[in-house]
């Protein structure tokens, strides 16, 4: 006969107990666990208060189709984060060919020239990626959050740059107009931009970065228009946009509360697209500064209310920081997929590589690395699709999968040894791609303080 070692009993079930229990409860001993006899049989006998915990699996159901799984009583959905359903899985393998075929050929090129291909911009228009979630009445895809989700992921895995242009129209543009704009304003936008219009979105300036509401840029109201004088800075995807949301303030008496947000054409006069900076990495991408010299917009073209585009800014970012965890997380594994078979190949000392103990431990590492960033960005994607809180959980996603990105692309350039320090390999432009994550739409800092500030008010 042997004893199961004592479990300390739930605090909150003590009540239940006589006082003689309490006093053993308090030093560790659980009246559930019961000794094994030579019958090898156990007795647990739950307390009531436990019973809530019996709770059978359900399905998973996606906003917009039905779960692969079947629901089988009333509860909370109970499946692995990584069923997806039908349509999900469509998506993501149309991607993932899309990406292998069309994007993949130019992506040397595109990073060399600093220029994003036409084909692949109308390659994505065509793909009904640029817009994944715009109901199909404007002619978009119709699908959910978590589809684009998956979109960014399988494209980052071959271009980050790529993905960042889907990420910006699907997890910011779109969602915005879709949530905030008037009904004239989504039959104006949402066709275009689902089928030929590419947008941007212009937030930070040369002194407003994280600290994004000390923004100088001034809407004046005049009549029926509003006159827009200011200037942005590392704008993404300005060289190709046709619809900017910008961010300015009408109303400076009013603090962050006067900053309002306008629809503005690509082509309205007064607006200026600079040189675009030659930057480190997502080359492709270009990113620029913004000026606005007397731009009028018509007051028809505020997207919301006036004064609250510190609130929606707020909301999107916090939305979209999910899209950039997502590219951050491609970029790992587009890294991590190409390093691995090369490892397994190359030959040291009559041995494969891979088989060296201390590397592999490495490789797990990595490997758990990534499927820990995974589940908290698909978390945070379904949480959002739910309806639910997910601020922190988002900015746990965005700053886990962006610090990964740089740490497991840097390793496989370690692995890889001198070719991988070579342009004849892609590594290393993954890891020059990496470097952004940490830095845009929040910095890891940034990151930081919002996960705090949630534990804080948790507590």
């Amino acid at each position: 006969m042997f004893v199961v070692s004592p479990v300390p009993f739930p605090p909150h079930c003590r009540a239940q107990l006589s006082r003689e229990q309490n006093e053993k409860a308090k030093r560790g001993y659980c009246p559930s666990r019961r000794t094994v006899g030579t019958r090898g049989r156990l007795r647990r006998n739950f307390p009531s208060c436990l019973s809530s915990w019996k709770t059978p699996p359900h399905a998973l159901n996606s906003s917009q189709s039905e779960a692969q799984l079947k629901a089988t009583s009333n509860g909370p959905p109970l499946a692995p984060l990584q069923t997806f359903t039908d349509e999900e899985m469509m998506i993501k393998s149309a991607v993932k060919k899309f990406a292998q075929e069309q994007v993949a050929p130019f992506v040397s090129k595109m990073d060399e020239d600093s220029k994003m291909e036409k084909s692949v911009i109308q390659g994505l228009f065509q793909q009904g990626l640029m817009g994944i979630e715009i109901d199909t009445k404007y002619g978009g895809t119709g699908a959910s959050f978590f589809s684009s989700v998956l979109v960014i992921e399988e494209l980052a895995k071959v271009d980050a740059s790529v993905a960042l242009v889907c990420d910006i129209q699907n997890t910011l543009i779109n969602r915005m107009i879709g949530k905030y704009g008037t009904e004239e304003q989504k039959a104006t936008y949402l066709p275009k931009l689902a089928t030929e219009k590419a947008s941007s979105i212009c937030i930070s300036e040369t002194g407003a970065g994280s600290d994004s509401f000390a923004m100088k840029t001034r809407a004046d109201k005049k009549g029926d228009y509003y006159i827009i004088n200011g200037s942005k800075m590392w704008i993404s995807s300005a060289e190709i946009a046709g619809l900017f949301v910008v961010m300015a303030n009408a109303d400076f008496s009013a603090g962050y509360k006067g900053i309002t947000c306008f629809l503005v054409d690509g082509d309205t006069e007064g607006l200026h697209v600079g040189k675009p900076e030659n930057k480190l990495g997502i080359r492709a991408s270009s990113t620029c500064p913004v000026t606005f010299e007397n731009v009028k917009v018509p007051k028809t073209n505020i997207l919301g209310q006036v004064g609250h585009g510190y609130k929606y800014a707020i909301g999107s970012l916090n939305e979209g920081r999910i899209g950039i965890a997502a590219q951050m997380l491609g970029v790992a594994q587009g890294c991590f997929d190409y390093t691995i078979p090369y490892i397994k190949e190359r030959k040291q000392f009559g041995r494969r590589v891979f088989d060296f103990q201390g590397l592999q431990h490495q490789v797990a590492h990595m490997a758990t690395q990534l499927e820990a960033a995974r589940l908290l960005t698909y978390n945070a994607a379904r949480l959002l699709e739910a309806g639910r809180p997910m601020i922190k959980e988002a900015s746990m996603a965005k700053y886990h999968a962006s610090e990964l990105a740089g740490l497991i692309t840097s390793k496989c350039i370690e692995w890889m040894g001198g070719v991988g320090y070579t342009k004849s390999y892609p590594v290393e432009k993954y890891f020059r791609d990496a470097k952004i994550g940490t830095i845009y739409e929040g910095t890891s800092n940034i990151q930081l303080n919002t996960i705090a500030k949630c534990i804080s008010a948790e507590y």
